[in-house]
């Protein structure tokens, strides 16, 4: 029996036609003789009835004997539900199919977890879900996600078309740069000892394209990290890749603001006002503590390095004649925060290197601190009214060089929001979604342990033109043209105008990242040398799109918007994998594998 009709389709418009419906059985009821079944595909589901006395007593029984997930092929005919049992929840709920003709496709065993009933399934454990993904795909939320995915892609490869863009594949199958993450390396059989590397991402080829006159380069990129995971990180990725040639900054900021702008629409119905704001790193670690600030809330950091110079309070006095600073933030109706709750916030300061965290509790008309009693009336006075502190507050500080003091307290400032959030005393609206630009980063950090500098984003990075002259004698000052699209606290994307002058790319590789000249020439000789035969100005961006998917579904997780995750390990639990291998295909690569033997028990010396 082929289907002629979807299961989210019929209306009261169908009444009276015979149709046919293929898909699962998504839940049977027997109900005073009847029996109803609601059959589901991926677009939806319709409820059918059984009627013992039209049918014969063979297909009755057989759809009696019939569980959730069976795949069925039905027939019958379409009819207005009795009155009262409409169902709003479901777009085909005034209708129902009367079967007269029932195919069982196939049957299903009882299964390890419900699909459909979403409490019930979301309280499942993931690595069970993980196991079993094909059947948790089949639960409506997970179709949902699959689909907002496919939709988001189809609207960006038409939106950059419009655009001009060129879609170009670059290769899985590339060089070691270690440089950047860890990579994941394979085997080259040809040549024995020899590996490609996995990309990280199509930077270099993307470049590449650009000297290769393509100008305008899109792609849905395929990459790879060997990292720690956690819930926005995955081994393998997709990232919107994009590069353009004679461009600058406000180009991308306008092409990647009518994107979003683009693909909210679509996902969402949702129109995004643009332009989008923009600020500084500085003023984001001034202000929100961090480099991906969520500005749907207050609780901004407040600077007290002035007013606290010449403090008797030696903790904070003392920070600042060690060139330190000291700030503060209010968590307003945070003071009732419980000790554990404290020793949390405690615990993020010392992770940062700090020995404590001083906070103040304001209850009952006092304040309450031991560090209370070493501030001026004048100090006093200034944390009041910059801070605009009331009965209920809880004031947190930090002392510590500039990017500490404000990691810290950015930390603090994100966890004191979801405490507030689970107490009712902070409501952010769903639907609310704050984007920003964050630019102007240092081109460069210095690693003390190895006493060198870093890039901040990656060495193809372009200093900020006016900065130039700083790389040889002050390189802390020199800013990159580097910016990030950030929206509700999460990191969209990252892309930077490019250095597209070998002798400047060449100075930050050798002179200030300190890497060795042959080294240069092994890992990037290629490039300087496309570089050599004009390279335009050019630059890019790239956007995590498992990510975008994961905003767009509202999920924390983008192990809920990936067809076929990893875990937090990077095993896949469905196919067991990674797994072993055959000696056979280790000898064909000329590879030795050496496992570290766990280590067993002395044997217990023999009795006498």
């Amino acid at each position: 029996m082929k289907r002629t009709h979807h299961c989210n389709e019929l209306r009261p418009a169908h009444i009276g036609q015979t149709v046919t419906l293929s898909g699962w059985v998504h839940s049977r009821r027997d109900l005073g003789g009847l029996i109803f079944i609601d059959i589901r595909d991926r677009e939806g589901r319709t409820q059918t009835v059984f009627d013992p006395s039209d049918l014969r007593k063979e297909l009755f029984a057989q759809a009696a004997a019939l569980r959730s997930e069976c795949v069925v092929s039905l027939t019958g005919k379409v009819r207005q539900r009795p009155a009262g049992t409409s169902n709003a929840k479901i777009s085909t709920g005034e209708v129902e199919v009367a079967v007269v003709a029932l195919e069982v496709l196939n049957m299903a065993e009882v299964l390890p977890f419900p699909v459909d009933d979403p409490e019930v399934a979301n309280k499942v454990n993931e690595e069970l879900r993980l196991q079993y993904r094909y059947l948790d795909l089949r639960r409506p939320e997970m179709a949902r996600n699959l689909r907002t995915r496919s939709k988001v892609a189809i609207a960006t490869r038409s939106y950059m078309d419009e655009q001009g863009f060129l879609e170009v594949e670059t290769p899985t199958l590339f060089k070691s740069t270690p440089e950047g993450a860890r990579e994941f390396l394979v085997p080259n059989r040809r040549e024995p000892g020899t590996f490609y590397a996995l990309p990280q991402s199509p930077q270099q080829f993307k470049q590449i394209l650009m000297v290769a006159g393509v100008e305008k380069y899109f792609q849905l990129a395929r990459c790879y990290r060997d990292e720690d995971l956690r819930a926005d990180r995955q081994p393998e990725f997709t990232q919107v890749d994009i590069e353009m040639s004679f461009i600058e900054r406000e180009d991308i900021y306008a092409l990647i603001e009518g994107l979003l702008k683009r693909v909210w629409k679509v996902a969402l119905n949702v129109d995004v006002p643009t332009p989008f704001k923009r600020i500084s790193f500085e003023e984001a670690l001034n202000r929100y503590g961090i480099d991906k600030p969520d500005t749907r809330f207050g609780m901004e950091l407040v600077d007290f390095t002035d007013e606290f110079k010449t403090s008797t309070f030696k903790v904070f006095s003392g920070a600042i004649a060690n060139g330190g600073v000291v700030k503060a933030l209010n968590a307003k109706g945070l003071a009732g925060a419980t000790q554990g709750q404290i020793e949390t916030m405690t615990e993020y300061a010392k992770s940062f290197g700090a020995k404590g965290l001083a906070y103040i509790k304001v209850e009952n008309g006092e304040w309450k601190s031991p560090i209370v009693k070493f501030f001026s009336e004048a100090e006093k006075a200034a944390l009041t009214a910059k801070l605009g502190i009331q009965e209920g507050d809880l004031i947190l500080f930090a002392a510590d060089q500039w990017l500490t003091a404000c990691e810290i307290l950015g930390k603090i400032r994100l966890y004191c929001a979801d405490v507030l959030k689970g107490q009712g005393k902070l409501t952010i609206p769903p639907d609310q979604f704050n984007f920003l630009w964050v630019i102007e980063f240092p081109l460069l950090g210095f690693d003390r342990e190895q006493n060198r500098w870093y890039s901040s984003h990656h060495p193809f990075t372009a200093p900020v033109a006016s900065d130039i002259p700083l790389l040889k004698t002050d390189p802390k000052k020199v800013r990159g043209q580097h910016y990030d699209i950030v929206v509700n606290g999460v990191e969209l994307g990252g892309g930077s105008i490019r250095i597209h002058q070998p002798d400047v790319q060449k100075t930050i590789f050798e002179e200030l990242l300190q890497i060795p000249p042959d080294m240069v020439k092994a890992r990037f000789g290629y490039m300087l040398e496309a570089f050599k035969y004009g390279a335009p100005p050019h630059g890019g961006i790239a956007l995590g799109f498992d990510r975008l998917i994961a905003i767009l579904c509202g999920t924390p997780s983008i192990r809920d918007v990936i067809a076929f995750p990893k875990t937090a390990k990077g095993t896949c639990l469905m196919t067991d994998s990674p797994s072993t291998v055959e000696p056979k295909q280790l000898r064909d690569l000329y590879l030795e594998v050496k496992v570290k033997k766990p280590e067993t028990a002395p044997a217990a010396p023999a009795k006498p």
